[in-house]
């Protein structure tokens, strides 16, 4: 995987001009081998241009085998081929605009441990396309602005792939010599070829059906490997559940006369959109209640809506180019999370949002990596799948959907499917029908696209007694990044909450459209200053602030009318307690955030919400609003802060643990769970209570009753012996594995656990869990579960004052770039954010980065991380 001198040049969105040739059709014949597949590939190509042009195709990893032009087969001296592209030149092209090419490739599937294009994931053949992985199966014009129709032809080993499947609907099948069968798939939709898919293997089938609000029958067919049959019934229930809610909430009916999912354990991301065939990690198919938890049902269930919704936002529209990508990312993630709000808790899915995104983007937004949500400069499209193109992309539409209201949403969506159907297009295509539908003038809004970081809002407030009159004036500022000098005054909505503390009136609500630098409006009618709830539903990704005292977040904690202004105003309670007690390890924390946490637990209100509330901040969330971190005296002030609470609070936090154990899989039972953990990881801290956590395990784990084991509780009990390093611990994992050695997802948990546990011995640990018979840093899922687990979860050693966790990282990273750039360039992320921590922690960090930029064999992947890091 090392890079080579034709594809380290950037490429700029500036720079995008359409292609000087289409393809209309593909025909493609696969004969799968595990060493050397053949693919044979006849394209109809169209001259676009008047002028005579050279013909260029990516291609890398390939070998070639032969060129047909028109029935006649080209010599080398009729074309030029590179690492990364053949030319045909315009001399060896025929004068009519319209040809046929053919080229048969071969390709090794064994070696692919990148696992782009065609690899083995265990016994089982698969594809990865997006965003540039058809390359490495065929030659072609690798770009999503080229769209046609694929017919495919996959043969193989009738014995080895009894199921052969790829995009569309079967239209031929049949056995041929020597054990081989074939299957033929015609997808009669356009698509680009990173939609492209193909499967083969032996596997458990799952069938079901979807009648669609037309009256089609759609059938519905989930591929997993053998005995895992009963573990894909979450996933096939939410997926005719997301197709329901797309045709209610959207109009959008499925197209095809089949829709087929396949779980495998070797993939690089989560699942993928291809046409008619989803290819998911395992981990967001399978679940049962013994091996599953409820965030892993969740997950599942939200995975599937977003891949099933990208049939149309993604599939049926697409981008004209990857630039655009959160033009179908941003928008499908913000559908899935309307789906999940609708099936759940619609405040603890919110909350839950914002969480990922003010302890991951935000990170992302103030470090190298900053990039608008239509990224301008791009070296590895790969490292652009970010929590900035998904998540803050996101949050824009939201935005939009607060700005134009729901109803005018609908319209622009339906206006969108209706001019772009069967099309690549852009951001300002999207934005531009949502302001024909609503009327709403949106190109400030358009700024959101083009400029990077995160915008902070500071709030003024006055209140004039005399005339009774409340003045709020904002002011926004957007950071100067390394690709923004000279940010622009953005348009957002601002939801807002006016309480007046003592007349027991529901709080008054504004939705204010901040435009400008700084911006004030009037409110009349109070008596007293009111209390200031600011960014009900969180309703724009900015940093906020207001100064207010702990009185009145307490106020706005109990009586503010939106959820999420009142879980927020505990959450910035809690987040001054963690900043006083990183500075002043002795600083006294107020007796009032004690008393606030009693009353919530004996409030009797929804036990999931309740949850949320007595999270703390965790690291990232914490380090996300800091600089010069000492990352020792943060993790500290964590721990002292839980220890206090869980001190003051013990009687309260053992009365709610004690009133909810349910077994079961209900919407009142998760949510039960999730409060009963939250108090176990409190009550865990203090000695008289870890008896609970032991006890937990045993019922959850090892119960005489199977029934009532429960991998939520399990879980949760392991964590609390981890973070703890409780006398028990290394006879429950011994247990864990024990019990759930054959189980690869479980078994991803139980190396996870290891890498968070909070011990001085952490790293001979590690060291051994390397050499671990099931570890292979060829399987990605396996690779996150540990050195990725360890990263994220376990600051204390990662930012250990010898260097060591930064070492360790490195290392690992540093092996990864010649096995799978993509994952070492995911877990390289901690190190890249070294410029906020304070300067010991700097130095050492950096020195791993600058061993990492020496490595002779260097992937774009990391190239272009490393370099933004140390170049910054």
């Amino acid at each position: 995987m090392s890079s080579t001198l034709a594809d380290t040049a950037p490429r700029f969105l500036a720079d995008y001009r359409p292609a000087d040739f289409t393809i209309n059709t593909v025909h493609l014949t696969i004969h799968l081998e595990d060493t050397c597949s053949q693919v044979v590939s006849e394209l109809t190509i169209e001259r676009q241009g008047d002028d005579k042009q050279a013909l260029q195709l990516n291609g890398e990893h390939l070998t070639l085998v032969s060129l047909v032009l028109d029935n006649q087969a080209l010599s080398k001296d009729q074309y030029q081929l590179s690492d990364t592209l053949l030319t045909i030149p315009a001399s060896s092209l025929p004068d009519s605009r319209n040809f046929t090419l053919t080229i048969t490739t071969e390709i090794n599937p064994q070696e692919n441990t990148a696992l782009e294009g065609l690899f083995k994931s265990g016994d089982a053949f698969c594809t990865q396309c997006e965003a540039e992985g058809f390359r490495r199966i065929s030659y072609y014009l690798d770009r999503p602005d080229v769209m046609a129709t694929f017919t495919t032809k996959v043969v193989a080993d009738k014995s080895l792939y009894p199921f052969l499947l790829s995009n569309g609907n079967k239209v031929a099948s049949g056995e041929l010599a020597n054990n081989q069968h074939f299957v033929t798939w015609h997808d009669p939709f356009p698509k680009p070829c990173y939609l492209f898919a193909l499967v083969a293997g032996d596997f458990d089938l799952l069938e079901d059906n979807f009648t669609t609000a037309s009256g089609r029958e759609v059938a519905l067919e989930i591929f997993v490997d053998k005995g895992n049959l009963v573990k894909a019934e979450h996933a096939m229930v939410s997926l005719q559940k997301s197709m329901a809610w797309d045709e209610e909430t959207f109009g959008l009916e499925y197209d095809l006369d089949i829709y087929m999912i396949v779980a495998v354990d070797f993939f690089n991301m989560g699942a993928m959109e291809n046409k008619g065939l989803n290819v998911f990690n395992s981990k967001y198919v399978l679940a049962d209640s013994q091996c599953a938890t409820d965030s892993d049902y969740f997950n599942i269930e939200a995975v599937i809506a977003h891949e099933y919704f990208h049939n149309w936002t993604g599939n049926r529209v697409t981008c004209r180019d990857w630039f655009q990508l959160s033009l179908k990312e941003g928008l499908t993630v913000f559908r899935d999370q309307q789906f999940s709000a609708q099936m759940h808790s619609s405040a603890v899915t919110r909350i839950q949002n914002v969480r990922l995104l003010r302890s991951q983007q935000f990170a992302e937004d103030a470090g190298p990596m900053a990039h608008p949500i239509r990224p301008e400069k791009v070296l590895e499209m790969n490292n652009f799948y970010t929590l900035t193109v998904y998540e803050k992309g996101s949050e824009v539409i939201r935005m939009l959907h607060t700005l134009i209201g729901v109803d005018k949403f609908r319209q622009g969506m339906d206006l969108y499917f209706s001019r772009f159907d069967g099309m690549a297009v852009t951001c300002d295509d999207f934005i531009n029908a949502m302001s024909d539908a609503s009327g709403k003038n949106l190109s400030q809004f358009k700024l959101w696209y083009s400029q990077s970081g995160t915008p902070v809002i500071k709030a003024q407030e006055a209140f004039d007694p005399e005339n009774n009159v409340y003045t709020l004036t904002l002011l926004q500022q957007s950071p100067v990044t390394r690709n923004q000098q000279d940010p622009q005054a953005l348009h957002i909505p601002i939801k807002i909450e006016l309480i007046s503390e003592n007349n027991g009136k529901t709080p008054q609500s504004e939705l204010l459209e901040l435009t400008q630098t700084e911006q004030s409006w009037q409110f009349t009618g109070f008596t007293n200053k009111p209390i200031l709830a600011m960014l009900a539903d969180f309703s724009a990704p900015v940093k906020l602030i207001l100064d207010q005292d702990e009185a009145s977040l307490l106020t706005v904690m109990k009586k503010a009318d939106n959820s999420f202004c009142r879980w927020d105003a505990g959450q910035k309670l809690l987040m001054s307690y963690v900043q006083q007690l990183t500075f002043d390890a002795n600083y006294v924390i107020p007796k009032a955030i004690v008393n606030a946490i009693t009353e919530m637990l004996n409030s009797g209100g929804d036990h999931a919400f309740i949850a949320e509330q007595l999270s703390l901040p965790s690291f990232d969330e914490a380090a996300s609003l800091m600089v010069d971190i000492d990352p020792i005296a943060l993790s500290k002030a964590i721990t002292a802060l839980a220890t206090f609470i869980a001190q003051g609070a013990q009687q309260q936090l053992l009365a709610s643990y004690q009133a909810c154990l349910q077994e079961d899989l209900s919407r009142n039972a998760v949510a039960n769970r999730a409060l009963k953990n939250v108090c176990l990881e409190y009550l865990s801290l203090l000695p008289e209570y870890q008896y609970l956590v032991k006890e937990q395990y045993q019922q959850a784990t090892d119960n005489d009753d199977v029934s009532k084991e429960n991998m939520t509780d399990s879980l949760a009990a392991l964590t609390c012996s981890a973070k703890n390093n409780l006398a028990d611990l290394n006879k429950q994992l011994a247990h864990f594995e024990q019990k759930w050695q054959q189980t690869t997802l479980v078994m991803d948990k139980w190396f996870a656990l290891n890498a968070s546990v909070v011990s001085e011995d952490i790293f001979s640990q590690l060291d051994n869990l390397l050499e671990h018979p099931q570890f292979s840093l060829k399987n990605p899922n396996r690779a996150r579960s540990l050195i990725g687990a360890f990263a994220m979860n376990n600051p204390k050693y990662l930012h250990c004052q010898t260097g060591r966790g930064y070492q360790f990282l490195a290392e690992q990273i540093a092996k990864l770039n010649e096995i799978n750039p993509q994952v070492a360039s995911r877990l390289i992320t901690p190190l890249i954010q070294y410029k906020s921590f304070a300067p010991s922690h700097q130095k050492l960090m950096k020195a791993e980065l600058v061993k990492l930029q020496a490595l002779p064999k260097l992937s774009n992947d990391l190239k272009e991380k490393l370099d933004a890091a140390l170049n910054d």
